[in-house]
This record gives structure tokens, C-alpha cells and sequence, in this order.
């Protein structure tokens, strides 16, 4: 029998881009994805046919130069009821950019995104979540350029990215007068004053489903909050081409591939999920951020 789902709804993101792109692939490859071919396209419309099965609509933040390239897969996401977002024009850290370099990739991204989506874009995550504490400066850039919402802070402890000590729930980051930003953080849930990662990704693929399902309902149920979860159209892909590279790399970036299709379908039926601007919109509209 099919779970009860609960009364609280969760983000559901998707962040579109090529496996080749993942920061851990161009880690292994050195950048020289030379001769490997898109499957984005396929492993999109896999993830809509995904949501579509579950009645569920999500936020897709695509990669300006995925929708350049492949404008057909940002009108089938929107045609389905979906909310577009920004994950940037190129799948470049932002703490590699300057302030500068970093304002006219997301001007150049959103505009690609609003012209063939046909829809305003509030909402923006950073590439492997790349706003730490040295790029502060970004919060005000985004605002600034009409962004509402963003989602690039992981509240967990991690060695490439994450802050153990941030909010773990919705909250306004920058305000400046009328301009206000809103922070919707990875999910996570706490246990023994530690925050342990639920909100996909890497976790989802290697822990079991149903562990990762009963922190959501944690979270639900003891917290009343929502639980921002992501996941990436080429975790859905194990067909994808697989280069040489060190152990530990083809370990994050492989693992559990084969089954994840399956226990994202098991979590869609068992939690309630929407979108990103439809979890927050009490939040920007009473901050009018």
C-alpha cells in the first residue's frame, strides 16, 4: 500500500546539464570533454516522463548553455507545468569568477532562459554549490539582476562545499531597502546536533531510498518545514561514457546510477513535492523581497 503522503511540501529540483559538466567528471578529464557526445536531451526528457508518471511538477535550474543548445528541452519543461530557474550560463565555480565575470554569465543565462522558456526567472543555484564564504558578494549581484530566490547553500559538512552552521530552512540572506534575497537551503535533517544530508544528490544514490525517505518525513512531521531535494538528469543515465579516472572520482560520480531512477520514483509516490517558487511564494510575498 502506498504511503501517505505528507501535508508539507517539498522542493523538488532538478539542475540541468551534461554528465560531462558535473565538476568531479571535469575534475577527472582534466576539462577535455573533446569527443563526447550530449545526452542531455535523452536523460531531460526521461526525468519529465519521471514527473509526468508522478503527477509531480519541480524546478528545473538549466544551464544557459544547455538551453542555447538544446532550446527545445527549456520549452518542454515549461509546457509541462514546470518552473524554470538558473544554474548560470557555463557550469563554472563562482568562486573561480570575478564579481564582474559572474553578473553578465547569469544576465546572459536568464535571458536565454526567459526568451525561449517564456517565463520570468527568480530563482538561481551555483554550480557544486560554489557560494562559500569568500563569495558573499554574489547574494547582492543577484538581486540586483532580479533573481528572488537562491539555492546554493548545503548546511552540512563537506570537503568541497557546505556551511554545518547555516539555516537549514528558508530564510532572507541580503536585503538592501526594497531588494531582498531568499536563501532555500540542500535538505537536511538533525540527529544528535549533527545535520545529516536528505536533499539528494550523491547521498541519495548511495544511501538506501527509504533512509533518506523517513529523514524527509523527520523533517516533515517533527519540524513542519519543507526539504529542499535535487537531483541532475545524467544521475539517470548509467549509459553515459565512462573515461579513465581516479577511483574515488568514478566512485561519487557513478555510484548507484543503476537504481536511482527507481528510488526517485519510490520517493515521489511516498512525499509531497513542488516547486521551489510554489514552496516560497508566502515567504517572497510577505518579505516582498
Amino acid at each position: 500500500m502506498t504511503e501517505l503522503r505528507s501535508a508539507v511540501v517539498n522542493a523538488l529540483s532538478i539542475d540541468v546539464e551534461e554528465y560531462y559538466h558535473a565538476t568531479i567528471f571535469q575534475e577527472a578529464v582534466n576539462g577535455v570533454t573533446t569527443g563526447l557526445r550530449s545526452r542531455v536531451e535523452a536523460s531531460t526528457d526521461r526525468v519529465l516522463a519521471l514527473l509526468r508518471a508522478a503527477r509531480v511538477k519541480g524546478t528545473f535550474f538549466v544551464l544557459g548553455e544547455v538551453a542555447s543548445e538544446h532550446p527545445a528541452i527549456v520549452r518542454r519543461i515549461a509546457e509541462e507545468g514546470h518552473e524554470i530557474a538558473c544554474h548560470g550560463y557555463h557550469h563554472t565555480l563562482v568562486s573561480g569568477q570575478s564579481p564582474e565575470e559572474f553578473r553578465m554569465g547569469i544576465r546572459r543565462a536568464k535571458a536565454v532562459l526567459e526568451d525561449v522558456g517564456g517565463h520570468p526567472v527568480i530563482g538561481y543555484r551555483a554550480p557544486s554549490f560554489s557560494i562559500g564564504p569568500s563569495e558573499q558578494w554574489a547574494y547582492a549581484i543577484l538581486a540586483e539582476e532580479g533573481f528572488r530566490y537562491d539555492s546554493s547553500v548545503y548546511p552540512i559538512l563537506h570537503d568541497r562545499y557546505g556551511d554545518r552552521i547555516a539555516p537549514r530552512f528558508p530564510y532572507e540572506i541580503w536585503r538592501k531597502g526594497r531588494e531582498g534575497l531568499i536563501e532555500f537551503p540542500i535538505g537536511t535533517v538533525r540527529l544528535f546536533g549533527v545535520n545529516l544530508p536528505v536533499g539528494g544528490g550523491g547521498y541519495f544514490r548511495l544511501l538506501p531510498g527509504r533512509l533518506i525517505e523517513a529523514g524527509i518525513r523527520r523533517v516533515n512531521a517533527g519540524e513542519r518545514k519543507p526539504v529542499m531535494f535535487y537531483f541532475h538528469p545524467w544521475e539517470l543515465d548509467p549509459g553515459q561514457p565512462r573515461p579513465s579516472m581516479a577511483w574515488h572520482r568514478r566512485f561519487r560520480h557513478y555510484v548507484g546510477q543503476g537504481r536511482h531512477e527507481v528510488k526517485l520514483a519510490h520517493l515521489l509516490r511516498n512525499a509531497s513535492f513542488g516547486t521551489a517558487r510554489e514552496v516560497l511564494e508566502p515567504t517572497i510575498q510577505n518579505g516582498r523581497s
